[in-house]
């Protein structure tokens, strides 16, 4: 998994509430067991017409945020089912960090075993960010995990708080099997003790 640092891009704005992973990613793409090729599909329905044009409305079509990396969102971001081609999407379409007043659970979870950074914040700090982001590609933020600070293109600056197990995880990389390959030299000591214990295993 790809660490997570100190992250400087365009962030996008999209002041919906109650976005659910069916509008993340919808039903009929969840057949992949791939974690990539799903970001062309990112938010399919509000993105694209029925004929599959872009719709030039929607912010990630918008040329200013097509190479966002940062979304901004409203309250309960990744609520609905617990699909995990959710983040994945999220993820290959570009975008390494979500800001909201608030996520789903599962989501929230999922975010971080994929190398996402999702942020909490109160919705007055959400306001200031969402109006921040509506200036384009102009203006870059800054997410700095290590110092757990976001900083606008007007340099004002929000602490937000993370797990520090999660953190970790996000600072060096890991995931569920990024973790599990930290105790390889304990698993091998162990499966060589057994096999001699106990040979007929």
């Amino acid at each position: 998994m790809e660490k997570f640092e100190k992250l400087t891009g365009i962030a996008a704005p999209l002041p919906l509430i109650n976005v659910d992973t069916d509008m993340i990613i919808p039903k009929q793409f969840l057949k992949t067991i791939k974690r990539s090729g799903l970001g062309v599909n990112l938010f399919d329905e509000m993105r694209y017409d029925d004929d599959g044009n872009e719709i030039p409305d929607f912010v990630l079509n918008k040329p200013q945020y097509r190479e966002s990396e940062i979304l901004v969102a409203g309250d309960n971001f990744g609520c609905g089912s617990s699909r995990e081609h959710a983040p994945w999407a999220i993820k290959d379409f570009g975008i390494r960090c979500v800001i909201a007043p608030s996520f789903a659970d599962i989501f929230f979870n999922n975010c971080f075993k994929n190398g996402i950074l999702p942020i909490a914040l109160p919705q007055d700090q959400i306001d200031v960010l969402m109006k921040d982001a509506e200036k384009g590609s102009n203006a870059r933020m800054i997410v700095d995990l290590e110092n757990q600070t976001i900083t606008t293109s007007d340099g004002e600056v929000f602490p937000f708080e993370v797990d520090q197990f999660k953190k970790h995880c996000l600072l060096e990389g890991l995931d569920d099997i990024g973790l599990t390959m930290e105790k390889a030299p304990a698993i091998d000591a162990f499966e060589a003790k057994a096999g001699t214990e106990r040979p007929w295993v």
